[in-house]
């Protein structure tokens, strides 16, 4: 399945950002017809913002949220 070496790692997530990761997998099925896990997802946003160039430089991890919803384009919070 993984084509280049990969280490299982545990994270803690909020509840929020549980269900929040299940209805973007939910609604890339009704989209597309296939499902991404959340183990995708994740993968894929880290690697977009590694893709990205983007200087962390970030103080915590709620100037890193908000430099990065900035980046995107979307309403922060």
């Amino acid at each position: 399945m993984h084509v280049e070496a990969w280490s299982k790692v545990s994270v803690v997530l909020f509840d929020r950002q549980v269900t929040q990761l299940d209805r973007l997998a939910t609604a890339s099925r009704g989209k597309r017809g296939k499902l991404l896990n959340r183990a995708e997802i994740i993968r894929a946003l880290i690697d977009g913002l590694i893709d990205s160039g983007m200087d962390i430089g970030a103080d915590s991890e709620r100037d890193l949220r908000g430099r990065v919803a900035r980046r995107l384009s979307t309403s922060y919070r």
